[in-house]
């Protein structure tokens, strides 16, 4: 049997995978290379290093959480895109959990200025259209947003919720309303 030809999409490929079924903290240049049964030379043609890897798993990341979330917020406005929004990304979490984790890293600055990350920004603002949120103020409301998201998400990964009542579903959809509230209330000054 033939083994494909490595490429730059195939290396991240695997060490998405990788990070998906081993934590982030599992990908290294040598881990993916015995996955794809090349020695790890090899590898340094198709990735520069170690924090280039890491990079290429968090632009696959953001690429594959901006589509759910235009899909997830299309045709919506204030909770409903809201919610939309939030459950993208907790889906995404529990879906591809390695890819998450990719996102709460600090990303470089390809994956920073990559059309996936200015469109998970195009995206969040639409959200925020929705609400009398002046444009000046929604900086601050993507971050408020970004925090009390990720914030959850990276509790409920850990096992936070899990030995306490209630069900941490009420406590989630608690706080996606909480937050609308919040939205609808914001100061416009």
């Amino acid at each position: 049997m033939t083994r494909a030809p490595l490429t730059s999409a195939s290396v991240i490929a695997e060490a998405a995978a990788l990070a998906d079924e081993s934590g982030l903290e599992a990908v290294t240049l040598s881990a993916v290379a015995r996955r794809l049964g090349v020695r790890t030379p090899s590898l340094y043609s198709h990735v520069r290093d170690h924090a280039a890897l890491l990079d290429g798993v968090s632009a696959v990341a953001l690429a594959d959480l901006t589509a759910r979330v235009a899909e997830a917020v299309a045709g919506r406005s204030g909770l409903p895109a809201l919610e939309g929004l939030a459950e993208a990304h907790r889906a995404f979490a529990r879906q591809s959990p390695g890819r998450w984790q990719a996102l709460q890293r600090r990303a470089g600055p390809t994956v920073v200025a990559s059309d996936a990350a200015r469109s998970i920004v195009a995206l969040t603002d639409a959200v925020l259209r929705g609400y009398d949120i002046p444009p000046g103020e929604r900086v601050h409301v993507t971050r408020l947003l970004g925090s009390t998201i990720n914030g959850y998400l990276a509790l409920e990964r850990i096992g936070s919720f899990d030995h306490s009542e209630p069900d941490p579903e009420a406590s989630w959809r608690r706080a996606v309303v909480a937050l609308d509230t919040l939205l609808r209330a914001w100061p416009t000054e």
